[in-house]
This record gives structure tokens, C-alpha cells and sequence, in this order.
């Protein structure tokens, strides 16, 4: 069953993969990259070899407990969802100081450098608590970098085509996620999954590298007088963007992530191998429709696209419910990946769109802060549901947060 499974999702990645020529010809318009900064390009870059990193690891964390460590689903919830909840908890604050200084490439330095080389520890866990203790470093290494770095990409580009540039980005990323898990996929039956973890320093020492090509560019929208403390700089952003702060943080409490999708996976029967096959799948569809979604989203505003994306969400936390059959899991496993391409970027669009041009990176950093708090009750929540009810009730937590988000943006002011 698991070689035909296999055989059946390695068909359908190719053709999921051939309609990429679409995404191809839009790239090779001499217009795509007008008004997109070189510093885009870099971090674009950057992202590829960090997620080619990431999705080494990351994707085998769950069956890595469940399977070698003997955890359950209530510490899969726990270990991702404090992964988020700690880098979080830097994300407002490096924002803040990136604004105060006006620098931001030594926080994205140093961020990157810190989840290059924590990443291959994973190899000398023995138990869960081990694995959660890496996870948190790493993702301070994250807490520290995103902020700053999205701040770059906000200063490097064009108005008129922020969404297209975040796009770019999380495409970018998405690319490196594709050839990570491809990498596991790979090599977890020849080498372990320890050893795989070991091979991850490699294209994260590239990464870095390619950080000393950015230049700063000074915000010249910046006022002259200073904001000496965060909580004025935090009173300073707009009504309708902390409430679309508060949205995005319920949704993220509804939003049990890949990692109980991968579960889904194995729960149906699904080896290993497989369950990362469709990782992989997920993550084709992703980078398939950032672009898209980021140019959606110059056109059409950004509300609509989100609010499709909480849609879809919710459309495929019901569809999961009644996925036990390898056809339709294929399908919510892409349908997962198209929702995940139209919030991931646009979101960070949308709260440059609504923060004072001075607060860039305040902004973004409270609007992640926020939304990764709400990760550790979230997947506590979600893996406590799936133990003690059934991984069913997981699925539909998930649709009812979703709805309710979605309600909430409905009353969300334009300006």
C-alpha cells in the first residue's frame, strides 16, 4: 500500500510541479522585478537556502516524536506551538529596536546565523523535552530576524507593488522549503533521521553568506524626533491595525499548522516517507500561488484576498474531518498550501499598509508577536483535542476559529 501511495503522490507533485511554467512565465517579464529593490532579491536568496535548512528538519520534528522518541500529539502541540510563542515574544522588541537605531541588517545577521547552527542539534535528542529546548533557540534566532528583515523588504520596494514583493519572497522561501523536504524525503531511509538533521548546517552557513551582499537604505520617511520607549511606539499604531492584529491572533489559536496535517498522514496508515511526500506537495502548491496571491493583492486590495484565505482554511479544516482516503487527504494537503499562499505574505503586506511608514518594523514585529503567543495555546489546544477527543475535534476547533476570524474582518474598518 505504501509504494503504490507513494508512486500515486510522486505523480501528482509532477503535475502539480509542470503547472509552475505558469508562475515562469510571469517571472521572465522584464516589468515583474520594477519596482522590487535589489535587497528583495538577496533576501529572497537568503530565505531559499534558510528554508532549504528548515525543511530538512522541520517536516521530520513530529514523526521524529512520534515515531523515535514515542511522544504524543499533545507534545507535537506543545513543542511547536512554544517554538513560536518564544520567537514571538522578540519579534515586537527587535521591530522596536531595528526602528529606534534605523539599522536593520545586524539583527538579520545575527538571527540567521543563530537557526543555522542550533538546527543540526536535533541529531543528540533522546527525549521530547530535548527537542522542545532546541526548537525554542533556533526559533529565537527567528524572533530576532523577521521584523527587521520584512521591515527591508517594506523599504526596498515600491508601494504599488508590496504585495507582489512579499510574494516574491515567500515564493523565494518556498522554493528552498520544495528542495528541503525533497532532501529528507531522500535521504531519512538511507541515513536516519539524525544524520539528516546533521546535513542541515550546510546550505545554513550559505545563507548567511549571502546576507553581507544587503545594503541598508535609510528610511527617509522617518520623523527627526525620537521614540524613546515601546509603549509609545506601540500607542502610536492605528485602531483598525491592532484590531487586524486581534483577528490574525484568533485565527492563529484555530491554526493547528502542517504538523497535525502530517499526523493526519500517519493516522490514515501513511509511512513516513509518504507523509513527507506530502509535505512536499503542500509546499509546491505554496510557492505556486505566493506570487499570485501578492499581486492578487495589489489589484484587489488586500481584505479580499485574506478573507478568501480564511475561507479556504476553514474549507479545508472541514474537509479534513472526513479525509480518510489517500485521494482526498492529496487534495486538502494542496488546497492547504493554496490557503497558506494567500495569508503568509499578504498579511505582512497589509500591516505595512496600515502602519505609520515610521513604525515599519514595530508594526510587523507586534503583529508576529502577537500571532506567535497565540501558537503555544493554540497547538497545546489542538494536540489536547486530538488525544483526548478525537483528531477529528481538532479539525473542527480549527473551522470554528477560522469562521468567527473571518466574521470579525467583516467588521474590520478599510482605514
Amino acid at each position: 500500500m505504501v509504494g503504490a501511495s507513494s508512486h500515486y503522490l510522486l505523480s501528482l507533485l509532477s503535475v502539480t510541479s509542470a503547472s509552475s511554467a505558469v508562475k515562469k512565465d510571469i517571472m521572465n517579464k522584464k516589468s515583474f522585478f520594477s519596482g522590487i529593490g535589489r535587497n528583495v532579491i538577496i533576501l529572497g536568496i537568503v530565505s531559499l537556502f534558510t528554508d532549504l535548512s528548515s525543511q530538512m528538519v522541520f517536516p521530520l520534528i513530529p514523526l521524529f516524536m512520534v515515531s523515535v522518541l514515542g511522544s504524543g500529539a499533545w507534545a507535537v502541540g506543545i513543542v511547536e506551538g512554544a517554538a513560536e510563542a518564544t520567537a514571538s515574544l522578540l519579534k515586537v522588541f527587535s521591530g522596536y529596536w531595528s526602528d529606534k537605531i534605523r539599522k536593520r541588517k545586524p539583527f538579520v545577521l545575527f538571527g540567521y546565523s543563530m537557526s543555522s547552527i542550533t538546527k543540526p542539534l536535533f541529531a543528540v535528542a533522546s527525549v521530547w523535552p530535548i527537542v522542545l529546548v532546541i526548537r525554542v533557540i533556533e526559533r529565537i534566532g527567528k524572533g530576532i530576524r523577521t521584523a527587521p528583515r520584512d521591515a527591508i523588504v517594506a523599504e526596498s520596494t515600491d508601494r504599488g507593488v508590496m504585495g507582489r514583493s512579499y510574494g516574491f519572497h515567500r515564493t523565494m522561501d518556498g522554493i528552498g522549503s520544495i528542495f528541503g523536504a525533497v532532501i529528507a524525503f531522500l535521504l531519512l531511509p538511507l541515513l536516519g533521521f539524525r544524520n539528516v538533521f546533521l546535513f542541515a548546517l550546510i546550505p545554513g552557513i550559505i545563507s548567511v553568506f549571502f546576507i553581507s551582499f544587503i545594503r541598508e537604505r535609510r528610511n527617509t520617511e522617518i520623523p527627526t524626533e525620537k521614540k524613546t520607549n515601546l509603549k509609545v511606539s506601540l500607542s502610536a499604531l492605528p485602531a483598525n491595525l491592532k484590531f487586524f492584529i486581534l483577528i490574525a491572533a484568533v485565527f492563529t489559536l484555530g491554526h493547528f499548522g502542517y504538523a497535525f496535517l502530517l499526523l493526519r498522514a500517519k493516522n490514515i496508515g501513511l509511512s513516513d516517507q509518504s507523509a513527507i511526500l506530502l509535505y512536499i506537495l503542500f509546499y509546491a502548491a505554496y510557492t505556486i500561488f505566493s506570487i499570485p496571491a501578492g499581486i492578487l493583492s495589489d489589484r484587489i486590495g488586500r481584505r479580499p484576498v485574506l478573507m478568501m484565505g480564511y475561507g479556504l482554511f476553514a474549507l479545508t479544516s472541514l474537509g479534513l474531518v472526513f479525509s480518510t482516503e489517500i485521494p482526498i487527504l492529496v487534495l486538502f494537503f494542496i488546497v492547504y498550501g493554496i490557503f497558506y499562499a494567500g495569508i503568509d505574505g499578504v498579511q505582512r503586506a497589509y500591516v505595512v499598509d496600515l502602519a505609520p511608514s515610521h513604525l515599519k518594523a514595530t508594526a510587523l514585529g507586534t503583529f508576529h508577536t502577537a500571532v506567535g503567543l497565540t501558537a503555544l495555546p493554540g497547538g497545546f489546544i489542538a494536540g489536547l483535542i486530538w488525544d483526548k477527543i478525537s483528531p477529528e475535534g481538532t479539525f473542527i476547533y480549527g473551522m470554528c476559529l477560522s469562521i468567527i476570524s473571518l466574521v470579525m474582518f467583516v467588521s474590520l474598518k478599510k482605514k
